[in-house]
């Protein structure tokens, strides 16, 4: 496929100076957290260059139409060429790779376009930043699910990367490749590893957020795929952005962290029901959710220690879950035409 750019960028000042007119690389910009990073790059006033393989409307990216201040290039993450190609042209400064292939069911039914596009994609990339010499920082987006299932909670930055099924396999490859690269070439990469993210402008309404404020206004029962009792940590969107801007920042000015992971996690264990109930109760809804208990292959409990990016980075969430799930719900009744 032939490279097509469109936009072109432009910068507001930023309060610290640090992003104003930063050269800054995003793969997968149209995800749910690439919409929002690119949104505070822009308020940062970043530079920022965005790289997307398909053209989703209805993504936060171009849901608006597309930035003026966003350049963004027609392309596939899985080509090298194609990378040095932005990173040289462009003088990337700065790299912040998402793009990746994050349904965990999409990944059991098609488990080699996963790992194409997340190991591949992010040795493709690693390897073109290494042949760049303007980058100076890279931060990769790994997973909670790379540390797969242990029975030590919760993960802390020691635990092993040990993904069994698809999805939690790509993600935990991807994270060792880019140890790789930083402690076997010196390149500048960060890995971080985040629970499962919710915010608005997630609309795959299989997952558990959307789908259920979908079925509320709706007035249907929400659907819930598993038993219920899985466990897992959730983390708002606006401070999964937050987080990797400022581990980019700190990047900058300490070199020593490069190859180092940070979790990052408001450090509490919500099973899947219990978040379908705060989201009916929030949406004052009495509907009963339908527990279907058909997930198969996926990590039963899991939850992050935050303890390394509070004391090494100073990092504090910015969002409690229930006032993310207030600013989540808002968003939704707003996009969908509902009223509160």
């Amino acid at each position: 496929m032939e490279d097509v750019v469109t936009g072109s960028p432009s910068g507001a000042l930023a309060k610290d100076g640090f992003w104003r007119d930063r050269p800054t690389f995003v793969t997968g910009g149209t995800g749910l957290v690439g919409g929002w990073l690119v949104k505070r790059l822009t308020d940062l006033g970043a530079e920022v260059v965005c790289l997307v393989r398909d053209w989703v409307p209805s993504s936060g990216l171009l849901a608006q139409g597309p930035s003026p201040r966003v350049t963004i290039v027609r392309g596939d993450v899985r080509r090298q060429a194609t990378l040095e190609r932005i990173l040289g042209e462009y003088e990337i400064d700065t790299v912040i790779h998402l793009a990746a292939q994050t349904i965990v069911g999409i990944a059991n039914r098609n488990p080699v376009s996963t790992f194409d596009t997340n190991i591949r994609g992010t040795w493709a990339l690693l390897e073109a930043c290494r042949r760049s010499p303007a980058v100076r920082q890279i931060v990769v987006a790994s997973s909670d699910k790379a540390y797969g299932e242990c029975t030590t909670l919760p993960y802390d930055e020691g635990t092993p990367l040990r993904g069994t099924h698809p999805y939690d396999v790509s993600k935990s490859c991807g994270d060792l490749i880019a140890h790789t690269y930083a402690n076997t070439y010196g390149t500048p990469v960060v890995i971080t590893r985040c629970g499962n993210f919710y915010g608005g402008g997630d609309l795959n309404w299989n997952r558990i957020v959307p789908g259920t404020i979908r079925s509320v206004l709706r007035g249907e029962r929400p659907v819930i795929r598993s038993d219920g009792q899985f466990v897992r940590d959730y983390f708002y969107v606006e401070d999964g952005a937050a987080a990797y801007t400022l581990l980019a920042e700190r990047l900058a000015a300490d070199r020593a962290l490069a190859g180092q992971a940070f979790n990052f996690s408001n450090e509490i264990q919500v099973t899947v029901a219990d978040l379908t109930r705060r989201i009916l109760a929030r949406m004052g809804s009495t509907l009963e959710p339908d527990i279907q208990n058909r997930a198969t292959h996926e990590i039963r409990h899991q939850y992050l220690s935050a303890q390394k990016a509070r004391d090494v980075l100073q990092w504090r969430p910015l969002f409690t879950l229930d006032e993310g799930l207030e600013r989540t719900v808002a968003w939704y009744q707003s996009f969908l035409g509902a009223t509160a």
